[in-house]
């Protein structure tokens, strides 16, 4: 898989599995994004990242990663050997598909979650633990 920001400044390539998508309705998630995010992630090791990121410390135990120059949210980085990635910066189809959401007790009040999938009031590593 091949992806990247906006205006093109930030590549990255993903040689290994993908986790299928996690939707996060945490607040600073919805404030990074205006909304709610859907990310996947890859092992550290199968990503590599050509161009300057910007890391955002946003808490004690994660930064958020973002091009410098269009600000297109990349990268949720935290614990572990696994580096969130946005699933809207993926180039073309992924063939992946949504299993949850976690931190719906966060959610918005302008929406509802109406999918039918798992939905975990805080995190849910059963979700966001990388898929083999």
């Amino acid at each position: 898989m091949k992806g990247g920001c906006l205006c093109g400044a930030v590549r990255y390539t993903v040689n290994g599995p993908l986790r299928p998508v996690v939707s996060c309705h945490c607040v600073q998630c919805r404030k990074t994004s205006g909304h709610y995010v859907a990310a996947t992630s890859a092992r550290r090791s199968d990503i590599a990242i050509s161009g300057e990121v910007q890391w955002y410390r946003s808490s004690d135990h994660a930064q958020r990663g973002f091009c410098p120059v269009c600000g297109s949210n990349l990268f949720w980085d935290g614990a572990g050997e696994n580096l969130s990635i946005f699933a809207g910066t993926i180039d073309g189809a992924t063939g992946l598909r949504t299993a949850g959401h976690i931190f719906v007790a966060d959610k918005g009040d302008y929406y509802e979650i109406s999918d039918g999938l798992p939905q975990a009031a805080q995190d849910d590593p059963a979700l966001t633990t990388m898929v083999k």
